[in-house]
């Protein structure tokens, strides 16, 4: 077990050791965006009173315009070899990315358990176990392969890509078999607060995505264009969540209540039974088994770089990997096991909650990387509190204070309507206002920070010297 784990966590993962190319960013992408938790987002759109048409064109919008914040955030990764959250230090300082790093964590068993909620009900029906069981087999298949790391999580991501998206053309054959597509698709009146709340739940779910995507690309080559991997990765991203999405609006559309009460059934059911509906449970299984591996691994890398901050360390022993992944098994499966009755409506405000915590944060840091640093950090930097960084930077956690509470007023949920929700007709625009407000607000503060300025040392295709100055770019 030793041999095949993954040794890097939160360190700089040397030149030697890269090796792929950024296609491997859209067969991820597109695995982890073909499953069932994704068909349900899209199904929300209509099932909270959206029609057909401008659901789908929102839901579009809202994955281009998320998937393109994401996509930015990807291109990260073969620059600085490191894992997404903790370049946070460079804008936050060493111990203040602490702050959204806690919100991340919350996110990355969030997301375990409302997938393992789905997952176990296929694999307790694949299995014959039963739904409980179901939940705690998945969990544990997770973790191993979290615990594997890089490697597998891509060599998941492959085979998901295809096996998912063979199952989702014949889902999507029998799904137009069952309806009329002109009558579904004729009925269709323009209302502004629906199209946003489509627009935001793809977003969302785009956005959420964006904490942890550069830890799945940090091993690509050095030499790797950023464009190139951008694209790939909003490639794989958008038609994944968009082909998803699309099926669950209409699914939604044309089953109702019989796909609101039982998604995994619904999805099975249409495909037939026997052997059909043993692949279709194995499938939807495989599908939640990418995303959550993601999540598992996400959220070791965030914890980990949390406690770094304050303890100092750069590296973590397999048994210390082994014990971070199985704290976060262990919470996001009794979340799992405790929320499973309610699931969609308590999914639907996870997500557009989310939205307020990571739009300022992926503001801030994209606006830190691209615009003010120029895409290079000061790497020992990120790990040393008394260093160019500090250990709390306070404009950047003010600016992100700002942009959580210029959120409020526009955010809408089942716990909390901001007051100018109502004169948008119950549009939730609030992540247009956390990308917007503190972009703007950081691009003008962030410059007058100490050590935001670009360092100058070491050539840029020179490995040693450039490290041994502490500049990558």
């Amino acid at each position: 077990m030793a041999a095949l784990v993954e040794r890097h966590s939160i360190d700089v993962v040397p030149d030697e050791e890269r090796h792929g190319t950024a296609f491997s960013q859209f067969t991820l992408w597109l695995g982890a965006n073909l499953q069932i938790t994704t068909v349900v987002t899209g199904g929300l759109a209509v099932v909270f009173g959206g029609d057909v048409v401008w659901s789908l064109v929102g839901l579009l919008l809202g994955n281009l315009l998320g998937g393109g914040v994401m996509a930015l955030h990807s291109a990260q990764g073969p620059r600085l070899g490191l894992p997404q959250m903790i370049s946070s230090r460079a804008q936050f300082g060493v111990r203040g990315a602490v702050v959204p790093l806690l919100l991340v964590v919350v996110m990355y068993i969030g997301f375990f358990a409302s997938g393992s909620v789905l997952a176990g009900q296929a694999v307790g029906k694949l299995t014959h176990l039963g739904t409980v069981p179901g939940i705690i087999v998945f969990a544990l298949v997770t973790a191993f392969m979290a615990t594997v790391g890089y490697r597998m999580v891509h060599a998941l991501g492959r085979v998901a890509s295809v096996v998912c998206a063979l199952a989702f053309v014949y889902l999507g054959i029998r799904l137009l078999q069952r309806i009329d597509l002109g009558e579904v698709v004729h009925q269709h009146t323009f209302t502004l607060p629906m199209f946003l709340l489509a627009m935001s739940l793809s977003a969302s779910w785009q956005l959420a995505f964006g904490p942890y995507v550069a830890d799945y690309s940090r091993y690509l080559p050095r030499t790797t264009p950023a464009r190139t991997t951008f694209w790939w990765t909003l490639s794989g991203t958008v038609l994944g969540a968009q082909w998803s999405m699309s099926f669950g609006v209409l699914a939604a559309a044309s089953a109702g209540a019989a796909f609101v009460d039982d998604q995994v059934g619904y999805v099975v059911g249409l495909g037939g039974t026997g052997l059909i509906a043993s692949f279709l449970y194995f499938v939807i299984a495989l599908g939640k088994l990418t995303i959550n591996v993601l999540n598992t691994y996400g959220g070791f890398m965030s914890v980990v770089t949390s406690v770094s901050g304050f303890r100092g360390q750069r590296a973590v022993s397999q048994r210390g990997r082994m014990l971070y992944i199985a704290a976060i098994m262990v919470a996001g499966t009794l979340l799992a096991l405790a929320g499973r009755n309610s699931f969609l409506d308590s999914f639907a405000d996870f997500l557009l909650f989310l939205l307020a915590f990571f739009t300022p944060w992926s503001a801030i840091n994209l606006v830190d990387y691209y615009l003010i640093s120029r895409e290079r950090y000061d790497l020992p930097a990120l790990s040393d509190p008394d260093g160019r960084y500090g250990g709390w930077r306070l404009p950047a956690l003010s600016v992100y204070g700002i942009g959580l509470a210029a959120q409020l007023p526009f955010l809408s949920t089942s716990f909390y309507t901001g007051p100018l929700v109502t004169m948008l007709g119950g549009a939730d625009i609030s992540w247009i206002v956390g990308l917007v407000v503190p972009a703007g607000l950081y691009w003008l503060v962030g410059r007058r920070q100490p050590g935001t300025a670009r360092p100058t040392t070491g050539p840029a295709s020179r490995v040693g010297e450039r490290e041994s100055a502490g500049d990558v770019r």
